[in-house]
Order: structure tokens, then sequence, then C-alpha cells
């Protein structure tokens, strides 16, 4: 990866991933989740192409229902959810078309796709549909787990001889709960926004600032600023 550019879904996702087919039956898919501990199994066709995905809110309606007789308006306002509670496979139950992801979107891609449409995971496919993994919001926050101390030596490693040098005077590398903090007379201060972002790009950064020391008080320069 070259320094500073986006981590991708690839990096982060399950190989490893349990899968049914359109005619997997109800009992057999809870059993799977149950099992596997997860809250969403992709359903597949032919060779692994991801048709769709049942979760655990597919399922839902047919315990809601169970005992019901909802009037014409519940039936009118909730027909798709009626529809499930009837389903019998994973066919009747899943939704359709699936929300998926492909392994070179960035982190940032999955995780709006996540909150935009309201998932938990998202099943991750080639250019042909074909399901390689899946990655979920535990994957995309696992980032956040390293070290101050391990986020600092990369820092110190690979962005600040890069942007800064010898014989320029040494920029200061501090990490704090994984807020990154740069201090430093930084003579040509247009490579600021530069490295404000390439330490963002660093695994586990939670944010960075700037503080350019001049000969009088310091200006400090947050990540939101530019």
């Amino acid at each position: 990866m070259l320094y500073g550019s986006p981590r991708v879904v690839s990096d982060v996702m399950t190989h490893t991933v349990v899968a049914v087919g359109r005619d997997a039956l109800f009992k057999d898919i809870v059993t799977l989740m149950q099992e596997w501990k997860v809250s969403a199994l992709p359903v597949l066709a032919g060779e692994g192409r991801v048709i769709g995905v049942v979760s655990e809110a597919d399922l839902l309606p047919k315990e809601e229902f169970r005992d019901s007789d909802p009037d014409r308006f519940t039936q009118m306002r909730r027909l798709a959810d009626l529809a499930k509670a009837g389903g019998l496979t994973a066919a009747d139950v899943m939704s359709a078309p699936a929300v998926t992801v492909h392994p070179h979107a960035t982190l940032a891609e999955a995780a709006r796709i996540m909150a935009q449409r309201r998932v938990k995971r998202l099943p991750v496919v080639n250019s042909e549909g074909l399901l390689e993994g899946v990655v979920s919001r535990g994957d995309l926050l696992r980032l956040f787990l390293r070290s101050d101390e391990e986020i600092a030596e990369e820092v110190e490693r690979a962005i600040v001889p890069f942007l800064f040098p010898a014989p320029c005077h040494p920029v200061r590398v501090a990490v704090s709960d994984g807020v990154v903090t740069l201090a430093g007379p930084f003579r040509d201060t247009s490579l600021v926004p530069v490295a404000i972002r390439l330490v963002r790009a660093v695994e586990g950064v939670v944010d960075v600032e700037c503080r350019v020391e001049h000969g009088g008080p310091r200006e400090t320069v947050a990540a939101s600023q530019v």
C-alpha cells in the first residue's frame, strides 16, 4: 500500500463466510445464525453469486405476526413484512437485491454504505457478483485498537522523514488516545495540510493536530481546518 492511500475493505474483511442457498429453510437459517453468531447471511445462487441477504430483521416478522390479526391499514403499510412472516425459505424472506461492497472500496465508503442503508454487515463481492467475504462494523472499528506507541512509531518512521527531511528542524510527534499532534517550526507551512492528510490515513488515528511554532505564540491547526 502506498503510504497515505486509504485502507480498503479487503484489508479488514472476513474471508471465511457462512452463506445459504435460496432454498435454505427458515429454521436452518436461524440455526446457522446462532451457531456462527452472526446477524445476517448472504444468499447465494449458482457458483456463488450474491442474490440477497437474510438478516434477523427479515426473520422477526414471523414472530411479530404469529398470533396477530393485523387490520387493513397495517396490512397495506406492512405488506412486505407480512409476506416475510409467511416465508418458509431464504428466497421468501431475504432482502433483495443485496447491499454489497467491492473489496477495493475504501473503509470510508463501506462505512457510508452501512450508515445510509442501515445495515451492520456487507457481503464483499467481485466484479461478477461472486462472494469473496464479509465486512462488518466491528471490522471497520478494529482499526482503532492500535496503541498510541504503535501509531507514533509509524508516523515518525514513515511520514516525518518523508515530508520534513534533514536538515530541517525535527518535527515532534505525540499521540494520546489516538489523537496525533505534530509540533515544530514547519518552515514550509504548505506541507501542513499534506501532513494532516497522510497522518489521518494511518491505521488507528482518531484525529490530527499540527502545532506550528514560530518565534511567538504557537498556532494550532486541526484536521477539520484543512
